[in-house]
């Protein structure tokens, strides 16, 4: 009597590796979901550690003292002239850039002023900041 095994061919999945790779996917995800939630509110505070902003070709400086002095392109002028002066300047408000030079100290309701008169002008208002 001839007695023959049967060699059955069993297929093997070796998984040992799957473990590390299943691990560096988990982090991965993990790290890149915490980036992905950008941050709502973007606010411009006098003090910066970098200066990132674009600014257009025709630029004007508004600087505004502690004392409330105002000084278009480093004149002196008055409050009450800066709406027409800009008025006069302006022929494309999409390339004038006006760059807020302001005294940290000042009321909010003065800046605020400043920056409604670009609102209703339609021009664009930077707010500079110092560089920490």
């Amino acid at each position: 009597m001839k007695l023959k095994r049967k060699r059955e061919i069993q297929a093997e999945v070796y998984t040992s590796s799957l473990n590390d790779i299943m691990f560096f996917l988990l982090l991965f995800f993990l790290i890149i979901s915490t980036l992905v939630n950008p941050s709502v509110i973007q606010l411009m505070l006098p003090k910066a550690s970098a200066n990132v902003q674009k600014i257009s070709k025709q630029t004007i400086n508004l600087s505004v003292t502690k004392d409330l002095k105002y000084y278009f392109d480093d004149k002196p002028i008055a409050f009450d002239d800066i709406k027409p002066r800009i008025q006069k300047m302006v022929t494309n408000p999409e390339n004038i850039t006006i760059i807020l030079r302001v005294d940290r100290t000042i009321q909010l309701q003065d800046l605020v002023s400043i920056l409604d008169i670009g609102n209703q002008l339609h021009v664009k208002m930077i707010l500079a900041t110092q560089k920490d």
